[in-house]
């Protein structure tokens, strides 16, 4: 086995500091020169939309990827940079082939029910990933087995390589379930999918629904003296004038996931015991996206596509409907991933957009109207209906006639991925740290599964995506890679089974006596077990 360059840094880093190295200050926790942490307290942070399970064995919805991580670990965990840091393995090593990663697991955690953490977990955990997650459906596709030659000791085995894996490894993205609870069944439907029992800093105690999500301070846990905090109180508070309101007055104290319209921020902000952060949203790389049902004869035609795409201007959606808070990512990679290509795509024209509508046969026709849609919206952010309102006028404009639908969360998943009633929505992808792992599984054909939320949704099957995707997912070269994500760029740009829109800067908001709620790429999808609150 030859040990990864990361850990290597990472056991020098720890030797470095034990001999008393110092940090600059903009390497430490906001506050953690003038006061030590303190104990005690609840933390009330917004939870939206109401999450339909507590852990995220086989979901990549966002409420989900908020609550996981506080009950149910991961591997490793990442700092801003999305350096590979220990969670419940403390040690890894890669072979020289890379098709083998050796973890070490932490040693005396225990699961809520005191049964003891082992490597068994780990197996059982990967082999459920591989199987129902809708990421992990391709991030652990080459996965063959893995080995438990001790308690201590889990090896995946790989097919092929997987030069993405070492990241894929967060609470949020790959939680560690454990195996007397999870052994046997689906997933979706275990009991502890409401009632998580996990080996995180926080005891599951009460779900209310409609309300509130709480969790106790586990006592046991490894990482003492931490938690910090005597509770954390998740708030379910689905309008979005109310959620600014309870920040403004202090019922919560935290807010991500740009939790009020952008024309609030400045005004919250601007009060004293308010304050805001960009940071923490480095893992999960949220994007917007205008997503076709191809099993619709009229959507179905690529030109009918197109024309759509060259109607719709994305500066209005940054600039008007975001104000500012993102960046235009015409192509599914965003442009500030390294695997982005500025490939040709369709931008900003109105009269082309008509013109390919003739072009495809559907004319105007009485009061101008070629055709109609019905357009749904993922209600996880107002943004989203303000960007299916423009959709609605822009396509107006070109003689589209769209009627737009609204429906809860729970709703919105199940008329995308399960009953496939709807013509176009707009959604929210998480591109994630490679495109393997937060993009293929909306292009690859394989990824077609009914009632598997944010998969393929859109129906999109090219055999040569496929290909590419394919052998991206195992190219250890990053300059070869790029060319083989260059070329599946260039291929959806132009069949544009879905459009893209913007690339999103999510805001978190808080109120100043939160202390380090934000200190790696996790963000608040992290543990939390480092936050406390000053008096």
């Amino acid at each position: 086995m030859q040990t990864s360059p990361l850990v290597s840094w990472r056991r020098r880093a720890t030797l470095g500091l034990g001999l008393g190295l110092v940090l600059p200050f903009s390497a430490l926790p906001s506050g953690a020169l003038a006061e030590a942490p303190r104990r005690g307290g609840t933390l009330r942070m917004l939870i939206q939309p109401e999450p339909a399970a507590l852990c995220t064995i086989a979901t990549t919805a966002g409420a989900e990827n908020r609550v996981s991580p506080k009950v149910h670990e991961g591997l490793l965990t990442y700092d801003f940079a999305l350096n590979p840091l220990p969670q419940l393995a403390t040690a890894w090593e890669v072979s020289a082939d890379a098709l083998e990663y050796r973890f070490t697991l932490r040693s005396g955690v225990r699961w809520h029910d005191g049964k003891p953490l082992t490597a068994r977990d780990v197996a059982t955990s990967v082999a459920l990933l591989k199987e129902h997650h809708p990421r992990g459906r391709s991030t652990f596709a080459n996965v063959r087995e893995v080995r438990t030659p001790d308690p201590l000791t889990a090896i995946i085995v790989l097919s092929r390589p997987a030069p993405y894996l070492i990241y894929a490894l967060a609470a949020s993205e790959s939680p560690i379930v454990a195996d007397h609870l999870y052994g046997e069944g689906n997933p979706v439907t275990n009991p502890a999918q409401l009632r998580p029992i996990g080996t995180g800093p926080f005891r599951f105690r009460e779900w209310r629904k409609g309300d509130y999500i709480l969790y106790d301070r586990n006592p046991d846990y490894w990482d003492q003296p931490k938690p910090y905090l005597d509770q954390l109180l998740l708030k379910v508070l689905p309008d979005a004038s109310a959620r600014a309101a309870a920040l403004e007055t202090g019922e919560l104290d935290i807010g991500p996931d740009t939790p009020v319209p952008f024309s609030d921020i400045a005004r919250l902000k601007a009060l004293p015991q308010l304050d805001i952060d960009t940071r923490g949203y480095d893992y999960t790389g949220g994007q917007s996206q205008l997503e076709f049902n191809l099993d619709n004869p009229i959507l179905k035609n690529v030109t009918v596509r197109q024309a759509i795409a060259h109607a719709i201007d994305r500066r209005v959606i940054l600039n008007t409907i975001r104000f500012g808070y993102g960046a235009i990512s015409p192509t599914p990679i965003p442009p500030n991933q390294r695997f982005h290509a500025a490939v040709p795509t369709f931008p900003f024209d109105p009269k082309r957009a008509e013109a390919l509508l003739d072009e495809a046969g559907y004319r105007r026709g009485q009061g101008g109207i070629r055709f109609t849609l019905t357009h749904d919206y993922n209600p996880f952010h107002p943004s989203t209906q303000q960007m299916a309102a423009y959709v609605r006028q822009a396509l107006a404009r070109i003689g589209i006639s769209v009627s737009l639908r609204s429906q809860d969360f729970a709703a919105f998943v199940r008329r995308i991925y399960t009953d496939r009633d709807y013509d176009m929505a707009i959604n929210l992808y998480s591109a994630m740290f490679d495109p393997t792992v937060g993009l293929q599984r909306a292009y690859w054909s394989k990824n077609i599964k009914r009632g598997l939320p944010f998969s393929n949704g859109s129906g999109y099957a090219n055999p040569e995506v496929d290909r590419l995707l394919e052998a991206a997912a195992v190219e250890p070269d990053p300059a070869k890679r790029y060319a083989l994500f260059r070329e599946f760029q260039e291929i959806v740009g132009r069949e544009v089974p879905m459009v893209t829109l913007v690339t999103h800067d999510q805001v978190t908001i808080f109120n100043r006596r939160v202390r380090d709620h934000t200190v790696d790429g996790l963000g608040l999808n992290g543990n939390l077990a480092g936050v406390w609150l000053a008096t």
